[in-house]
């Protein structure tokens, strides 16, 4: 599921958006000024930003240039929501950062299909799609993962883990890499805890008999293979 920070002073406007992000299965965190936004960017790193540029005491604009200059935040996507529709505003916009830029009043769907398009060009393993390996298919929408007519009980970090692994089929990833892509570069636990987890993934999976899709590279860490035959029918 990706994860949406709306950054909007009013607060109609911010539900609004909020609501439609939900209603389209996105997870949404809201700020209402600068102070927030930062503090939620802090915890853990959304995939993508609705940023207004009227802020009380700092403008999103300065927030935007502020999180560029910052090797953590400085391949963010950022939507800019103003009411300021002039071209050298939209220059200004862009040039600060913005991967896009709508203009107030705008319409939902036209916010909605801004959103999917810039997820698409940045973080295209962000978008909710289902996705489907060796016959196991995972369905982000509706958080179900089955196997034909056959559905896996799943818990929610297993869940999150399995994702990874099935937009990123093939490649290694270390258990620091998982940590950081799955559970957020702000959460700090073992990254034995890793281990635990895949383990757990592993046992959810045995009774669609896939569990062998997901492989120990011994001093490297996981990943998911989609070499069939090397996995029991």
């Amino acid at each position: 599921m990706s994860r949406v920070l709306v950054v909007e002073d009013e607060f109609a406007i911010a539900e609004l958006i909020s609501l439609n992000l939900r209603h389209a299965g996105f997870d949404v965190a809201v700020a209402h000024n600068a102070d927030e936004a930062q503090s939620e960017i802090d915890k853990v790193l959304p995939d993508l930003v609705l940023l207004d540029w009227m802020l009380p005491g700092q403008s999103g604009l300065s927030i935007a240039k502020r999180w560029r200059g910052v090797a953590r935040t400085k391949d963010l996507p950022i939507i800019m929501l103003t009411a300021r529709a002039e071209e050298t505003d939209k220059v200004a916009g862009l040039d600060a950062g913005a991967d896009d830029y709508l203009t107030k009043p705008f319409s939902t769907q036209e916010l909605m299909a801004r959103v999917r398009a810039v997820l698409r060009r940045k973080a295209p393993q962000a978008l909710d799609s289902a996705v489907e390996i060796a016959g196991l298919k995972l369905d982000p929408a509706t958080r179900r993962v089955s196997r034909g007519e056959q559905e896996v009980k799943i818990g929610p970090t297993e869940f999150k883990l399995l994702h990874f692994f099935m937009t990123h089929p093939e490649r290694v990833h270390s258990r620091a890499q998982l940590l950081d892509r799955v559970w957020g570069d702000h959460v700090f636990i073992e990254e034995r805890t890793v281990d635990v987890h895949v383990k757990r993934l592993r046992e959810a999976l045995t009774p669609v008999q896939r569990a062998q899709l997901i492989e120990t590279v011994r001093g490297a860490g996981y990943r998911l293979t989609q070499q069939v035959a090397n996995v029991a029918a």
